[in-house]
């Protein structure tokens, strides 16, 4: 195995297949070896989930009204409501958003208010009713249908000791079937077992009023008697006086090797019934009998039990069912895991407390256990490991004397902490309770590579993954990129061969796709920078995102490992720090600054020329040039403040945008719209504070378009595809809009639109704010990437396609999850054609084929409206249109050179043309002349007969011979020990002959 792999030591081996051959039969298959790499990822799976670490919100404090110490909190399934109650009887209700709707006093008739304390509250989900205990050595029962505020429905009087903790449960598959279990302060547990709970809980008595709203008393003596035919009762007493006090969920589930049912009961809070055992788990803070399973055998009506004697005693036990463990909070700090059937000692000890623990509780799902200690501090416990995982200080006000409750809400992830009368609340975050994670920490930029088909993701905690686009696997991960050091920015070259990173460190390191270094720019600039964007150019790499310079690196410079930056010629033209940056070929660059500026640029001067802002607009003036500037005026606000040259520009003040609401974000040049010098119309989109998108003509200098993409979420980011078909913007809620502009600004205007643009489609992706969009196409379909503060990168279509999330379990396949159609070539062809005879016209040999183009696609047009149904406002089906439109780029080359040259009044107007000089005669090559000479064919050489090897069927044929293939010095090394073989059988026959005369 070890030559065939090419890895591994004969150990390794050997070991593996013991593993593999659990049953030790000497050989293994693949069935064998498929279910032991089966079980061992799920193991591996499991595991994983039991190490991850709960995210939690911060701890929230909820505006109870309770005056007393907090005894109880239940959630009712029925209503998806919280209920809490207090010592003096005030009970609060709270909807599933934890939202206080009413407080309600429960009271008692026996005595008043102020004479009795509640001790419990249950909640008997089957008959929508609640049971409180009370002080007065009585349970009553709440009616939660009835249009009163809760009425008195029974009242169960006369028990011997004051019932101090209660638990309920019911048989899901028949719900007549329930038990009632409470423990009092003289140490007994008792369980009431209804039997037609559905009809009533209890026996109307003979005579007595028939009015439903009237309260039915029932004596605890009755009850003993058997009175009641619809309830029988069950108790013990062998903690011999101490209180009984906590106990399991109701949702525990039974031991697994006995077959009938369980009550479980705690000496220091609650009880609780499990319907598989017919047993009692009850428990104290005495340090003999202190934790006590009592069941009953179907033959006996007594109850048999066994005991665990723990030194000191306990506050409090869950139990788990799936693990068959229960978990004891200690007084002397320590908690303890046992095993229901072993009581001499535990199987597990958990160190870590400084106080003695007074709550615990099982998180089932990923097998861990919360508990709570007396100093206030909340610790979470890996079981398999025997470790804490997370420790979390509760800041609780500092006293003595004070009662805790603790209530984890699994199903929700709601954990509730309550402190005398005030309740605490720490929510689990979603991302770590329901969503899938694609990076441990938050991800701050997505780029997607063409040429792998990969996505490439970086986080700030300094780890860059890469993951396939098609199936969503991960397939690399580089870690420690930049250190400690947040990656908040990335970019790719133009060959998409070198990855840039940049990170608030102060560098922007390159990297190749193998995870190896080859430069680091260094910005200089002493402590934390904040790098916003990397613009990759043919001769220089620009970075900024800190100050109002551009740092900039020239090409030239790349031969050594350490780069530092250069001064840029245009200096600093901006009033406030550069946020974002956009490039249109040939020479176009643009800035946008945190004031709401946009300044153009000439990239081949590094000299910018002019300032657009949503209020205004100003002409700069470059090094070159002499005459006096202008400033224009082209908004809502206007200004005459002329600038005389670049020193003054620092001075000259304007309106500036303080709170950020004109931020610019993100720039994306409209490089798709190759005619806005003729037409006019938009060229350059831009976005950010408060959520507005605004249209640009940057040969114009005018402001077009501006709308709300996002009201009220802030700044926002944005991306376009490479035909600029749609729009994408995301914003600080994780919501994300694709916009269709194709129609969008394509004309000057004198007055600016304020409609927005078609919408096709809004959702939210993500949890928290959008970090990054990208976008690429797969199979000839438009996919959007984001990513997210939320730790997750999500890819979907245009249209209601999927979201899938990097690094779900499952791996999705693009081509079967998106719905849209793939392009039509030559519908597309004919489209382009179509577009250029509105623009420029041919050539008369080619009108009559273009008019019969048109033609045709106009009959497909309508026989396409009369199958679907089409937006007033649109030619065709958004989706549609851009599949059948997406190679309108690569077409727009094809127009005769002849008409364009005519119309040549845009960037190159100054260019003189004229008529082209005669080219003179050329001489014809040699090789044209003397064909033969050069292209004569050669005499093709006799090359040697390779020999025909025989068939299949006559090598199966033949006889089967060892030398064939075995090598000859196993043969020789053969053939010679059978030779001394035969040679010493020889002797021994010759000595044994001798020895016989």
């Amino acid at each position: 195995m070890t030559e065939v792999v090419g890895w591994g030591t004969e150990e390794q081996y050997g070991e593996l297949f013991d593993k593999v051959d659990v049953a030790q039969d000497g050989f293994i298959n693949w069935d064998k070896l498929a279910s032991f790499l089966l079980l061992a990822l799920n193991e591996k799976d499991e595991r994983a989930k039991a190490t991850v670490v709960p995210q939690w919100k911060d701890l929230e404090f909820l505006p109870v009204k309770h005056k007393d110490t907090i005894q109880k909190v239940v959630f009712l399934k029925s209503s998806n409501r919280y209920l809490t109650i207090s010592k003096e009887g005030s009970l609060g209700i709270w909807g599933e958003n934890l939202k206080l709707q009413e407080t309600l006093p429960i009271t008692s008739d026996a005595t008043k208010l102020k004479h009795l304390w509640v001790t419990s509250l249950v909640s008997l989900e089957n008959v929508n009713k609640i049971a409180v205990a009370f002080t007065s050595k009585e349970i009553c029962f709440y009616d939660l249908l009835s249009k009163e505020e809760f009425p008195c429905q029974y009242k169960l009087q006369g028990l011997k000791g004051t019932p101090i903790c209660m638990d309920y449960w019911y048989d899901p598959l028949d719900a007549n079937e329930s038990i009632l279990s409470f423990g009092d302060v003289t140490g007994k547990v008792h369980a009431v077992a209804f039997t037609a709970a559905l009809i009533s809980l209890f026996e109307r008595p003979t005579g007595a009023c028939e009015d439903d709203e009237a309260t039915m008393t029932i004596n605890w003596v009755d009850l003993l008697s058997g009175c009641h035919k619809c309830c029988h009762i069950l108790e013990h007493k062998l903690h011999r006086g101490d209180w009984v006090r906590q106990g399991l969920g109701e949702d525990a589930k039974p031991f697994e090797l006995i077959t009938e049912s369980l009550i479980v009961v705690l000496m220091n809070g609650a009880v609780t019934y499990n319907a598989s055992l017919d047993a009692i788990i009850s428990s104290t803070t005495s340090n003999t009998n202190t934790v006590v399973l009592a069941w009953r055998e179907k033959s006996k009506k007594h109850l048999t039990m066994t005991s665990f004697n723990i030194a000191q005693g306990i506050h409090a036990f869950d139990y788990h069912s799936q693990l068959n463990l229960i978990a004891t909070a200690g007084i002397d700090n320590k908690v303890c895991l046992w095993n229901p059937y072993v009581v001499s000692k535990p199987v597990g000890v958990l160190w870590g407390h400084s106080a003695s623990v007074i709550a615990v509780q099982f998180f089932s799902e990923r097998k861990q256990l919360f508990s709570f200690s007396k100093d206030k501090v909340l610790r979470l416990w890996d079981i398999q490991h025997q470790l804490s995982i997370q420790r979390i200080a509760c800041p609780f006000p500092q006293t003595q004397e004070f009662k805790c409750l603790f209530h984890f809400d699994e199903a929700r992830g709601r954990l509730f902490i309550s402190f005398n009368n005030q309740l605490a609340l720490l929510a689990m975050k979603r991302e770590a309770w329901t969503r899938v994670r694609s990076h441990e920490k938050a991800i701050t930029c997505v780029l997607y590579s063409s040429v792998l088909k990969q996505v490439i993701s970086s986080d700030v905690g300094s780890t860059v993954s890469f993951w396939m686009i098609d199936t969503g696997q991960k397939i690399k991960q580089l870690t420690g990129c930049h250190g400690n050091a947040e990656i908040s920015t990335m970019a790719l070259d133009a060959n998409e061969t070198r990855l840039l990173t940049g990170s608030t460190d102060g560098s922007v390191k390159v990297w190749d796709f193998n995870g190896y270094c080859h430069h680091t720019l260094n910005v200089g600039q002493d402590g934390a920078v904040d790098i916003s964007q990397i613009l990759v150019l043919k001769k220089t790499i620009l970075v900024i995102g800190w100050e109002r310079a551009i740092m900039v690196f020239r090409r030239q410079n790349f031969n050594q490992f350490f780069i530092q930056s250069e001064e840029w010629k245009g200096g600093i033209q901006h009033q406030d720090d550069i946020l974002c940056a956009a490039f249109l070929p040939p020479q176009t660059l643009v800035t946008g600054s945190y004031d709401g500026e946009i300044v153009l640029w000439n990239n081949s001067t590094e000299n910018a020329h002019h300032v657009l802002h949503p209020d205004y607009q100003r002409l700069l003036k470059s090094q070159s040039d002499t005459g006096s500037l202008k400033l224009l005026s082209a908004g809502r606000s206007q200004s005459t403040h002329p600038i005389a040259d670049q020193a003054t520009l620092g001075a000259c003040t304007f309106k500036t945008d303080t709170e950020g609401k004109n931020a610019v974000m993100k720039l994306c040049f409209l490089e798709a719209r190759k005619n806005v010098a003729l037409t006019g119309g938009a060229n350059l989109v831009s976005c950010g504070g408060s959520g507005y998108v605004r249209f640009w003509d940057t040969v114009k200098k005018q402001l077009l378009a501006e709308f709300v993409a996002h009201g009220g979420t802030g700044p926002i980011i944005m991306c376009t595809d490479k035909l600029n078909r749609y729009l994408m913007t995301g914003d600080l809620d994780g919501w994300l809009k694709i916009w269709n502009i194709e129609e969008y600004c394509l004309n000057s205007s004198k007055s600016k639109i304020t409609q927005a643009p078609v919408l096709v489609r809004s959702f939210q992706p993500h949890e928290d704010r959008i970090s990054s969009l990208e976008t690429c196409e797969l199979s000839g379909r438009l996919l959007i990437i984001s990513s997210s503060a939320d730790c997750s990168i999500c890819v979907t279509g245009v249209g209601d396609s999927p979201v899938w999330t990097f690094g779900q379990a499952k791996h999705w396949h693009i081509e079967n999850g998106l719905s849209f159609p793939k392009r039509d070539t030559n519908l597309m062809e004919n489209k382009v054609q179509e577009e250029s005879v509105r623009v420029i016209p041919l050539p008369a040999k080619k009108e009559s084929y273009l008019v019969s183009t048109e033609h045709s696609l106009l009959s497909k047009k309508n026989k396409d409206t009369s199958t679907c149904n089409v937006r007033p406002s649109a030619d065709i089906n958004l989706v549609m249109k851009y599949w059948e439109r997406n190679t309108c780029e690569t077409n727009t080359h094809k127009l005769d050179h002849t008409e364009i040259t005519q119309r040549s009044f845009s960037a190159f107007r100054s260019l003189r043309i004229g008529t082209l000089q005669e080219l003179p005669e050329v001489n014809k090559p040699a090789f044209l002349l003397d064909p033969e000479k050069y292209f004569r064919e050669e005499p093709v050489e006799e090359q040697p007969e390779i020999p025909v090897l025989p068939s299949l069927s006559e090598t199966l044929k033949a006889v089967f011979e060892e030398k064939n293939i075995l090598p000859k010095e196993i043969l020789d090394r053969e053939r010679k020990a059978k030779q001394l073989f035969q040679e010493t059988s020889c002797e021994v026959k010759m000595k044994r002959n001798k020895k016989q005369l």
